[in-house]
């Protein structure tokens, strides 16, 4: 199996790397198989109930993506400095962390959902039946959170397979229990997101087990396998909180460049909206590979900073980097030569096609340089440095702003992918200044 003490080769970044790749692919699985019991078993009001609901899990979850990736980079780090005691402790907080954020939100879920719907324009019909769903699911808040550090803690040890075995789990538990609930018993959404909750929580004791098996088959050290004093350490417990917040902010500015790229798309029409929401599902398609080559560089890269250990630092970053580049080039050409023909399986409507045809280039351009975006993303979340992420995230956001409303003004949604592009590629030329400063805080030797 593919972990830790596997000699660092392409093979073995390639091993690591595909059950990360298709635990990602199996991730907007859930969101299919419950859109697909829906439509089948449901009725239009309920579907978009779910449409609306969901957007709101994908944003709040979105926004604790902290949990997975400041897991990941900690637990890299301890295990290449060989302190065992600290991967426990890394995970430990975050389950707590995890924890206390999930009983928050569902503290929190009255006065969530009645900003939500105050902000979006459903019916009334429709924002009924979206506040059953959320007040079902929002139950499995506390085991999805500890997923994430669960996957943060298998991916920083490197072990991508259980990884996969987890997301698997969770997918058929919740396709089975959204037929059960949703088709069987006629819940509908409600029925969706209480099998949806369900599902966390089963797959969370599962994880759990599993990651205590893992954690137990790593225990050599003398201390015990859970030390508190390690756990409450107040000045680990700092530099997590100050990693956890510089991730948040470069989500949120992630999650407004999306945003913004999507409403300016919309002003110029609904095909233009639809054209665009196309291309962006080949990009999200890509993403799915290329995440898995930044996820091997997290875990390789920061276990090289945990030893201290300049040459394995630059060997990972630069075979993780030279995959992720075939990977993205084999993508962009793909999305040349055959996105036509996935356009034309995704819609039927021809203006929607024949607009999504023309801006194709810029999606295929995009997938190509994003890959030095996502690989810097990995050796940053390998070694920590959060602080120069949330910079290059603050910066890049800046620059796409600044970039988007005049080229959208002179060249239409040309130049709206064109500031997109921009964005992605400034994300990695903020970075680029802060590795080499990185590599040259490792001893030479």
């Amino acid at each position: 199996m593919a972990g830790s003490t596997e000699p660092l080769t392409r093979a073995a970044v390639a091993r690591q790397a595909w059950p990360i790749i298709l635990a990602n692919a199996a991730v907007p699985a859930l969101g299919l198989v419950d859109t697909a019991v829906i439509g089948h078993y449901g009725s239009a009001t309920e579907l978009g109930a779910l449409a609306l609901g969901a957007l709101l899990f994908n944003f709040v979850y979105w926004s604790f993506g902290f949990l997975r990736m400041g897991t990941t980079g900690f637990v890299a780090q301890a295990r290449g400095a060989g302190d065992e005691a600290e991967v426990r402790a890394t995970f430990a907080r975050a389950l707590l962390l995890g924890a206390g954020i999930g009983a928050a939100l569902l503290v929190l879920q009255w006065p969530l959902t009645w900003l939500y719907f105050g902000l979006m324009d459903g019916s009334d019909a429709v924002e009924s039946v979206a506040g059953e769903y959320f007040r079902a699911r929002i139950w499995g808040a506390p085991a999805a959170l500890a997923l994430f550090a669960v996957s943060g803690l298998l991916i920083g040890l490197g072990r991508s397979r259980e990884l996969l075995l987890v997301q698997l789990l969770l997918n058929g538990l919740n396709a089975g229990l959204d037929v059960w609930f949703a088709g069987m018993l006629g819940m509908g959404a409600r029925g969706i997101g209480l099998g949806t909750a369900i599902a966390e929580w089963g797959t969370c004791a599962v994880a759990l087990v599993v990651a205590l098996r893992v954690l137990r088959w790593r225990h050599r050290d003398p201390a015990p396998l859970l030390d508190w004093r390690r756990v409450a350490d107040p000045q680990r417990i700092r530099e997590a909180m100050a990693a956890n917040g510089d991730i948040l902010v470069r989500t949120l500015c992630l999650l407004l460049a999306f945003g913004w790229f999507a409403n300016a798309g919309a002003r110029f029409g609904d095909v233009t909206l639809a054209a665009n929401h196309i291309l962006l599902q080949l990009v999200s398609f890509s993403a799915f590979f290329l995440d898995g080559f930044a996820f091997v560089a997290e875990a390789r890269v920061g276990a090289a900073w945990g030893a201290r250990d300049r040459a394995g630092f630059r060997r990972s970053m630069r075979l993780t980097s030279e995959l992720a580049l075939a990977t993205a080039l084999a993508l962009s050409l793909a999305i040349l030569l055959a996105g036509g023909a996935a356009v034309h399986a995704l819609t039927s409507l021809p203006a929607v096609r024949d607009s999504a045809a023309l801006h194709l280039p810029w999606a295929a351009l995009y997938v190509l340089l994003s890959v030095a975006a996502f690989q810097l993303d990995g050796v940053f979340i390998g070694t920590t440095r959060t602080r120069e992420m949330r910079n290059a995230a603050l910066l890049s956001t800046t620059v796409f702003l600044l970039l988007a409303w005049p080229a959208t003004r002179a060249w239409g949604n040309h130049g709206l992918w064109a500031a997109f592009v921009a964005y992605v590629v400034a994300r990695a030329v903020a970075l680029w200044p802060h590795l080499r400063r990185l590599q040259a805080r490792l001893p030479a030797g």
